[in-house]
């Protein structure tokens, strides 16, 4: 709220602006110079501040909002609250992308139960761990020719996308193909670990390549999405920041 116009009304009133100021808690200075027609120190500093904002944002192609756009900023030694950027943002009229609503396209394999969690939600990024566990999961894709399914296998050590594989249809193939290109690809050693969810579509494909790969294989809990977080949040941000533009 704007309340420089009460001031002006008590000083044309002949009263005391100090005073005014002082329960309106703004300073005399502000308000002199606002009166004068010139921008405040936080005036131009919110000016500086919206226009770094701006360009953080256009930088992340529209995609970034208040928290990514403070850690830029603060990266850059610019220290300035989430809530004040977060002010600015919608001062400016920018948002970042926000992810839409996910449904479930997952069957579960009987047999996923008898397997155990090997990654108990260790995600840690090690570079000495490359190429030793592994998650895989699938998307969809609404193009204009009809639905596209993305399957991905991730390395959980380096965060990179190994392998994967694009088709039409939801069948065994698609990730048996993503499977078979993260093998060519990396060759990893065997015992690597092959964690997904129960969904048969990654299960039986999996047994197949393990018995020939030396691979092991591990799954989530049954509805806990967390138990692949790496790929969720893969998934996640492909959507957001490339494909719901």
């Amino acid at each position: 709220m704007n309340v420089y116009p009460f001031i002006a009304a008590e000083q044309a009133g002949k009263h005391n602006v100090k005073r005014a100021c002082e329960l309106l808690e703004v300073s005399r200075s502000a308000y002199y110079q606002q009166a004068r027609g010139e921008q405040s120190q936080r005036d131009r500093t919110d000016a500086r501040l919206t226009e770094q904002i701006i360009a953080v944002h256009e930088a992340s192609n529209g995609t970034y909002g208040a928290p990514r756009i403070h850690a830029e900023l603060a990266a850059a030694g610019q220290r300035h609250g989430r809530k004040r950027i977060a002010a600015r943002m919608r001062k400016a009229g920018i948002a970042g992308k926000s992810p839409r609503r996910w449904k479930t396209t997952t069957i579960a394999d009987p047999a996923a139960g008898q397997r155990p969690d090997l990654v108990d939600r260790d995600f840690t990024v090690d570079a000495a761990a490359v190429d030793t566990r592994w998650c895989g999961d699938i998307t969809y894709i609404n193009t204009w020719e009809g639905w596209l399914y993305l399957a991905t296998v991730i390395d959980l050590a380096s965060r990179r996308v190994v392998g994967w594989a694009v088709a039409d249809h939801l069948k065994t193939d698609l990730v048996d193909a993503a499977l078979t290109d993260a093998l060519r690809r990396r060759r990893p050693a065997d015992g690597l670990v092959f964690h997904s969810d129960r969904g048969a579509i990654h299960q039986r494909p999996a047994r197949r390549l393990a018995k020939r790969h030396g691979v092991r294989l591990s799954v989530g809990r049954r509805g806990q999405c967390w138990d692949n977080a790496v790929a969720e949040s893969f998934f996640a941000t492909l959507k957001t920041e490339l494909i719901h533009r």
